[in-house]
């Protein structure tokens, strides 16, 4: 026994004084950035930290509109990197500048004097930017003086102050710290959005993004218009009171699709209040109509945004995304539950009175919706009890370990489910994945073609319905299990068709899927290059030629056909660390509708005639080019 203990203290790591250290504000945030701006990423995803830093800065600015200074932004981001924030407001109290971008729980936001109703509370925001920026700049321009101080990674490196004639306002320049934000690049597409969410929640704001003027005029109104996909079934409903803006319609498409905000902030995975519009919009409507309505049914096709002001809010994370607020205020405020059943209860209400011509469509649309589900009653009973019977580890889904996070509840990030067909492409992706994030679905031959077909159909085929029931999404998304839904096929013709099915699929009857981000396509090479000495593997011709050139003389050239040709081994390189993903995106301007119509509708002699008039034979190809 004394040798054990002896084994045991030998082999223990020396915990001294010296194992003690203290880590300034600055240091903790670029040791821990998780805990301030969630994950890193390199931009291409809209919850990548680059545009978290972008947002802290903004909330600033739109907290300066909010108290009626400044009806003007400025953001300009140069070469995809840089980025610059100018802002008319009041400015940073200048003697308190510096403690203000690099002291944590410093900041004018906890005198609720100065700013009500606010989105950020807790002193970080602009600190983590700092503190996770390679250089950043901050100007406060107030009473004919600048203080100017430049900071690299949090540290001060010059401070200084001059007389200027410049407005009144802040001035942020910044640029993420590359060794932590590999590789990353600000999307322009993901940044409008953002900056047109904040304009749809602050009307009179206007915001110039790199030269291009952004503005709202209607709220919420101009937020359904601009990102409706489905044909809009009556005029909006949009009701605004005090602290309060709602916006809602029916369309045609199925499921349920919001968008909610809490001062600004676009909590993307809702919260209380979205959960308080969902019950309480429907329980007014189904008190209206006086009919005993089930609210799955109200709540079909409906398109909706929701906005509320709440003092001093309280959210699930620091980077915002899910309020959990139960009050409005922190003393003796009615609950953000009560607050919006009031309002809907009076406001709504009223407006169903008044509008006739809207109740009449929006009945209707109900009474659809209920007719469909009573008429699939009995093939969703089987159905569900078919899905049940299901192990979550057979040969059509080998689920993965770890769904969610511990601390928060939400989905974890890297969790996903590879959606593949065939054996020999499932096995290869089974023996290489990581067994506690990633999932396989196994389809069995090709998806049906579901455009135009109703819900039922989900029910009665089975590859849809064990599919839905993997991802548990048949109540919306709120029980969906998996953060990616990556479609995985072969880099083929029939590889192509698949994924358009199921794209297609998840169009018609589970949009906001996709709408959320959650839906990609899996990038898997075309080639193996390779010598004695290295390989390369190449996603289109152009890699192909340059690995090559690379690799010369005579390097050894595989195409792979499909999935199912590449070794568990190698499949480890494509969706590991390195994996090639491709988002699919769903907006107004795609004209997903008329596509889907013409591709994947009854018109087959004009797809035929369209496939021959634009068909170009290989060897009519090759002569054009010999006689170029």
């Amino acid at each position: 026994m004394e040798k054990y203990n002896d084994a045991v203290l030998h082999d223990t790591v020396a915990y001294t004084d010296d194992n003690i250290r203290h880590l300034s504000d600055m240091e903790h945030i670029r040791t821990r950035p998780g805990m301030y701006i969630g994950k890193l990423g390199d931009g291409t995803h809209a919850e990548d930290g680059i545009y978290v830093l972008l947002k802290e800065v903004l909330d600033n600015s739109i907290d300066e509109f909010k108290m009626n200074a400044g009806k003007k932004i400025e953001v300009t981001i140069d070469e995809e990197l840089k980025v610059t924030v100018r802002d008319y407001g009041r400015g940073i109290p200048q003697g308190k500048m510096i403690e203000a971008v690099s002291v944590l729980n410093t900041g004018g936001k906890y005198d609720s004097k100065a700013f009500k109703k606010s989105v950020g509370l807790n002193g970080v925001g602009v600190k983590a930017v700092n503190a996770l920026s390679a250089n950043f700049e901050v100007r406060s321009f107030r009473e004919n003086k600048v203080r100017r101080a430049s900071f690299s990674q949090g540290e001060l490196l010059d401070d200084s102050t001059a007389d200027t004639k410049d407005h009144s306002g802040t001035y942020i320049y910044f640029e993420p710290d590359s060794t932590l934000f590999k590789g990353y690049r600000f999307r322009y597409d993901i940044v409008e959005q953002m900056l047109r969410n904040y304009t749809y929640l602050n009307t009179g704001l206007t915001i110039v993004f790199n030269g291009k003027e952004i503005k709202s005029k209607d709220g919420l109104v101009d937020l359904l218009n601009d990102n409706m996909t489905s044909t809009m079934l009556y005029p909006i409903i949009h009701l605004k009171g005090e602290d309060i803006e709602v916006a809602f319609t029916h369309t045609d498409q199925y499921g349920e699709e919001y968008y909610s905000f809490v001062n600004g902030q676009h909590t993307t995975q809702g919260g209380t209040h979205q959960s308080a519009f969902r019950e309480h919009m429907s329980r007014t409507i189904r008190d209206f109509y006086d009919k005993n309505y089930e609210f799955g049914d109200i709540r079909n096709g409906i398109v909706a945004a929701v906005a509320i002001n709440v003092e001093e809010p309280m959210f699930e994370s620091q980077t915002k995304i899910k309020l959990g607020s139960t009050h409005m205020h922190q003393e003796n405020g009615p609950t953000v539950y009560k607050f919006i059943g009031d309002f809907l209860k009076k406001d709504l209400d009223n407006f169903l009175h008044k509008h006739p011509e809207i109740t009449e469509v929006m009945q209707k649309k109900i009474q659809e919706s209920e007719k469909e589900r009573k008429a699939m009653a009995g093939v969703t009973r089987v159905a569900r009890e078919r899905a049940k019977r299901v192990s979550l580890h057979n040969k059509k889904l080998r689920d993965c370990r770890i769904h969610f996070n511990d601390e928060s509840g939400e989905l974890k990030e890297e969790s996903s489910i590879f959606i593949t067909e065939g054996d020999s492409a499932s096995g290869s992706i089974t023996k290489s994945r990581d067994v506690n994030t990633q999932a396989v679905f196994s389809l069995r031959g090709k998806p049906l073609n579901s455009y135009g077909l109703t819900k039922k159909v989900v029910y009665e085929n089975e590859e849809f319905n064990l599919l839905q029931a993997a991802l548990n999404i048949e109540d919306g998304l709120e029980g969906l299990r998996y953060n990616k839904v990556i479609v995985a096929t072969d880099a083929d013709v029939d590889g192509m068709h698949i994924r358009l099915l199921l794209i297609t699929f998840f169009l018609q009857f589970f949009p906001e899927l996709i709408k959320k981000g959650h839906v990609y396509i899996l990038q898997t090479p075309l080639f193996r290059v390779r010598n004695k000495k290295e390989t390369i593997y190449c996603y289109s011709e152009e890699e192909r030629l340059s690995a090559i050139d690379k690799l010369k003389p005579n390097p050894e050239i595989t195409r792979f056909k499909g999935l199912g040709e590449i070794s568990p081994d190698e499949f480890k390189h494509f969706i590991g660390k390195d994996i090639r993903l491709e988002q699919v995106s769903l907006r107004k301007t795609d004209q997903v509708n008329e596509l889907l119509r013409f591709y994947m509708g009854t018109n087959t002699m004009d797809r035929q005639r369209f496939i021959i008039d634009n068909l170009v034979v290989e060897e009519d190809l090759a002569k054009e080019l010999i006689e170029e």
